[in-house]
Formats: C-alpha cells, structure tokens, sequence
C-alpha cells in the first residue's frame, strides 16, 4: 500500500510535505522531541523503506526508538544478516546540546526515500532518533554558551543529570539498559555516535574520534588503521572536507602536537569494540555555522555507507575472525599508556593564536586570529600498549548474592549457567590488598582505581543457583573487562562490589583480650610473629589496641569476606 503511495504521490510533493525543521528554518533550527518523534511517524507511515519500532525505556518516561531503513522492506535484524546485510547503527542526541546528527539523519533517510540518493542493496541502517530523551526535553536557547548554533536544543545532562556517554558499563540510566539490547539485536558492522566537539579553534568543519586503534588489536584493529580511517579521510576529501583526528592537543600549543582520544569501555565507542563492531564519534567543530554542521555529518555518514557497502565482504570476514580470535585467546589488556615513541603526521588546519588583554579581568587571554589561517603537519600520538594484561580464566563464578552484576551481564547476552546443586570447586581467589578511589563522585560513583591484587587457590562452596560463566564465547574480551578488579572500567572500579571494602564484625577489646591470649598460647607462630612486629616497630609496641587488632585480624575469627574479591576464576 505504501508503494502504491508513492507511486501516485509525486515526488517533489512528498519531499516538500516531509521537509525537517533543519530546512523549514533555513539550517538555523532543530526540532523538540516531540517534533522528531512525529515527523519519523510520518516518514514511516509513507515510506516501504523506513520501519520506526518502539524501544525500551528511558529515564525520563518516554521509549526509546529504532528506525530501521532497509531496502528490500525485511526489518527484522537477524533476517537481514541472514541475508548477508551490514548493519550500521546510528545514535544521535547522546548529548542533545549537539543535535547535528539528529537532523542529518532525518535529512539522510529522507533523501533515501524520494530517491535524491539510494541506500546500497547490500547496507541496512538502524538509527536511533533521538537518545537522551530527557536532555532533549530540557530545552534552552543558553546551553553550550560557545557553539554556534542551533536556535534552541537540549541538555547534556539525561533525567537523572547523567552524562550517558559514561554509562555504557555501569548502566544507571534505563537508556544504557534499553541501548544494550538494542546493540546486541543489531550486533552492528558498524557504529555511529554523532557529537560536537569544544576546544581550540580550527578551520576543519568536521573531526573524527575513531575507537582506539591499539586497543581494538587484531585484524580489525590493522584494518580499522590502514585502511578504513583513510578510506573515510578520501571519501570526506571528494566531498570537499578535510578530516582531521578529534582535536586533543598533547601540550598547551597545537605544535606538540595531537594525542588519540582513549575511549575506554565506560564510552559508547569503547563498549562498541568490545564485541568487534568498527566504532567511530564524529565531532562536528562548535564554532561552525549549524546548517554547515549538520551537512558535514550527512557527508561523513554518506561516507560511512559506501565504504561499508565497497568493503562489505572484508567487515564480515574480519569481524568472524575477531570474534574467533578473541575465543581464542589467552589474554586480554585490560588498562593501557599511550606510547609516546611513536607518531604519525596529520595535516592540521588551524589559526594563529596569541595573547590579549581580557575585556572582563584586564590579564592575559587567549584568541586565534581567524585572518591568520595556518597549514602544518603536526605529530600525532596514536599508539597505545597494554599496561596490564589478564590471563583469561577457564570461567567465572558469579555468587547470586551479587544479583545486579548478574543483571548486567544478562543484559549483554552473556552466556551463564545457574548451578544445579551446591557444589566445592577449587578456584583463583582475588584479594584486594590496595586501591585508590576519587575524594569526589563522578556521574554518581567514587571510581576505585590503581587496584593491586593477591591471587590464591582456594577451595570455595558455591551453592545451588550461583552462575557459573565459562569463557569461548563471544563476550569474552567483555568478560575480562567487567569482571577483573585491574580493568580501568571494571564492575569493582565502578563501586559494585563496594561493600567487601568495609568490615562487618567486629569485637569488644575487652572480651576479645581473654581469647586472643588463649589463642596465642594455643598458637605460637602466631606470637612470634606479634614478638617480631614489636620489635620491629616502635609505634605498634606502644599500642595495646594495635596489638590486639594483629591478633585478631590472624585468627579464625577475623571475617574472611573482607576484601575477599566475590567473583571467582575457574583455572
């Protein structure tokens, strides 16, 4: 019925009775959410390209959306990568402050439907309209004070003020819950986070932050970095924009040069590659005109699209082999250092900067001199090496007492087997002997960092339901990185396992003397070693307290669980 439509609705009318706010408003406007809502339930009540399903929730009330366009009209996703489809996933409005990929994509898939330009037979697209819904509904013309453009937009803040491009690993926001199964149905080729960027003033329109080379590893990683980075720099520069690397100077002046931008899991990009999709944040620069924004990301996504459809055979075989590899693999880095020996050279197009007095406090100021355009090679720090690397264990033992971390990994299709019976295993057991945490909360968590560990094997009771999680499967690299207390983004980093940090028992001094000295009697090597520490240390020989708090802390009836990292490794 839909083709018949549009058979006999021309299509210069349709395209005028489907125009965005973006051009209504002559490229200075981008619509509320209501609007974009709206207007994607129109483009799907006419067009056999375009499906909008309803999501999950979000924190502020309202569902999130999928818009699937396809070509054949098949809008079930594992249809259409039985049919050898790549899939590339769009997220727009994570930061609603930076609505550039909202109305490209609007404009992308308009353009689509009344054929100005076709969707590759072989390339299915999954976008999602609009992420941060509440961010999106906070509405202001006063937010982003420096970017240039649109009119009005949203919050970066979600409902709950979360940045939700921190949120990929410790889920507080029922959009990072809704957003993991809607990644894990489309298990994307290929993912999209659209952005805009702060900093420096530069003459590029568009800069380009892909997930880290290094850290991705392997094939994908090689291909990621020789073929598919300067694939999309020549597509861009036939389109008339220069790329450059998201700008991140590694000193205070642009000659030192640039530094990768290391998007850990905690970041959408990061999450994306740890189950081997091709991850990319495009970051328009703020200081541009909006319309000329928004049509360098239509660019930048045109070329996303026709370097996945040309190479489309080379993402499927080296996603499998990743997949596989992965599976196989010993080991996995699970924090890294840049590696500052190495460099490439990019082309960087910037502007003289220099020193003025301020109008507000009359000292020194910085400013670049738009008449003063520049063009130089710069060095470009873009290799990171592995500062700690885990041996994968055979599987891990999840208590079920730990049920919202078994909750998360439910929600990433982790593959666990309740245990059927209570049952003894002789497993590596973590002790936490030393970690930092933050003096003050970030996105509503003290991060614990700077993790040191002692490993033993121990025999452990596992009782009837807790999960046994056996690794050769495809969360793997996931695994490591949520469940080992080292990893820099870590289930224990993010406070999950907190309450091991704290003592539960305790005891009367003066009780506890009578039995500390019977126990010394009945043990001693243990006195000692007390013997030893007094005499090795002034202070403690002068602490009753101290003393007795030694004998407790080697004797039975010191609480093993303090400390005592909960997740076990099955060698």
């Amino acid at each position: 019925m839909r083709i018949l439509l549009l058979i006999l609705f021309p299509f210069s009318l349709f395209s005028q009775s489907i125009l965005t706010k973006f051009e209504q408003s002559q490229g200075r406007e981008t619509p509320t959410y209501q609007e974009i809502i709206s207007w994607w339930q129109k483009l799907d009540s006419r067009s056999a390209l375009v499906k909008m399903r309803t999501m999950g929730p979000s924190d502020a009330g309202f569902p999130l959306h999928l818009v699937v366009v396809s070509g054949d009209g098949d809008f079930d996703l594992a249809s259409l990568r039985r049919k050898n489809k790549r899939i590339i996933l769009i997220n727009n409005g994570i930061h609603p402050g930076e609505p550039d990929g909202i109305d490209a994509s609007m404009l992308l898939v308009r353009d689509m439907v009344t054929q100005k330009i076709k969707l590759p037979a072989n390339v299915v697209l999954a976008i999602i309209p609009v992420y941060n819904i509440g961010g999106c509904l906070n509405r202001s013309p006063w937010y982003r004070a420096d970017q240039n453009g649109p009119a009005a937009f949203g919050s970066r803040g979600n409902s709950q003020n979360l940045d939700l491009n921190r949120d990929f690993i410790k889920c507080d926001s029922k959009e990072a819950r809704s957003f993991a199964a809607i990644f894990h149905e489309c298990d994307p080729d290929v993912f999209i986070d659209n952005h805009v960027s702060n900093g420096a003033d530069y003459q590029h329109v568009m800069t380009l932050l892909a997930t880290q080379h290094s850290k991705m590893g392997g094939v994908m990683g090689e291909y990621l970095h020789d073929r598919f980075e300067p694939g999309l720099y020549k597509l861009m520069k036939e389109k008339g924009y220069d790329l450059v690397p998201y700008v991140d100077f590694a000193g205070n002046t642009p000659d030192a040069g640039l530094t990768a931008y290391f998007d850990g899991p905690r970041y959408s990009s990061g999450y994306a590659t740890l189950w081997h999709s091709f991850a990319f944040v495009p970051e328009t620069h703020m200081l541009k005109p909006y319309d000329q924004r928004v049509k360098a990301t239509y660019a930048l996504m045109e070329s996303f699209i026709a370097f996945t459809s040309v190479n489309s055979a080379a993402i499927k075989q080296l996603r499998t082999e990743a997949k596989n590899n992965d599976r196989a693999a010993g080991a996995f880095p699970v924090s890294w250092k840049l590696d500052t020996s190495r460099q490439e050279q990019v082309l960087f197009k910037g502007y003289e900067a220099g020193y003025k007095n301020s109008e507000v406090s009359g000292l020194p100021r910085l400013y670049y001199d738009r008449t003063k355009p520049y063009e130089k090679q710069l060095p470009y720090y873009n290799f990171y090496i592995p500062k700690t690397t885990i041996q994968k264990p055979a599987a891990y033992i999840v208590p079920q007492g730990w049920w919202k971390v078994i909750e998360l990994l439910k929600l990433n299709k982790v593959r666990m087997v309740p245990l059927s019976k209570d049952t003894s295993i002789t497993v590596e057991v973590y002790r936490i002997e030393d970690y930092k945490t933050l003096p003050r909360q970030y996105e509503m968590h003290h991060l614990n960092t700077e993790v040191v560990v002692s490993k033993k094997k121990q025999l452990v009771h596992c009782r009837k339901g807790d999960y046994y999680i056996p690794l050769n499967q495809e969360a793997d690299r996931f695994l490591v990185t949520v469940l080992e207390p080292q990893a820099d983004d870590s289930y224990f980093a993010w406070n999950y396992f907190d309450a091991i940090l704290s003592r539960k028992e305790g005891y009367s001094p003066y009780a506890f003397e009578d039995l500390a000295a019977q126990y010394l009697h009945e043990h001693p090597e243990l006195k000692k070693q007390l013997d030893e520490k007094r005499a090795s240390d002034s202070v403690f020989a002068k602490s009753a307290s101290a003393q007795l708090d030694f004998v407790y802390r080697n004797s039975p009836y010191f609480e093993p669980d303090h400390m005592k990292y909960p997740v076990y490794r099955v060698p």
